[in-house]
């Protein structure tokens, strides 16, 4: 499921990036920013209606939850994540999350481009 999900996942924000770069051009990565935001509706859609509803099978959260939106983004899944922090452990923990992500998150690709640029 993860596998099959994830495939057409990728090959759905391959096309849909393509897309977009296209007509609006590449300088700013408007594909990228329309992918994280709609996977984010996505996940926010999927999870809620998955998980609320106990007769649904399980193999449908890997399909799509993990396999299809891991591949089309995993901001969607940061996403949920700090959402899920900030109703279940409080503000101050999904703030942690969110923000701290972004951070460390640019400090780290800005030192992996640092390190690789010194060969």
């Amino acid at each position: 499921m993860v596998l099959i999900g994830g495939a057409v996942g990728s090959l759905t924000r391959f096309m849909v990036g393509t897309a977009i770069a296209a007509r609006l051009g590449a300088r700013f990565p408007f594909g990228t920013v329309f992918i994280n935001i709609t996977g984010s509706c996505l996940i926010g859609f999927a999870m809620t209606f998955l998980t609320e509803r106990p007769h649904v099978n399980p193999n449908w959260r890997l399909l799509i939850v993990t396999g299809y939106l891991g591949g089309y983004t995993t901001f969607s899944s940061f996403q949920w994540e700090t959402l899920s922090l900030f109703r279940d452990e409080g503000e101050w923990l999904g703030l942690v999350n969110g923000l701290g992500s972004l951070v460390v998150g640019y400090l780290a690709v800005w030192l992996g481009a640092v390190l690789a640029a010194k060969r």
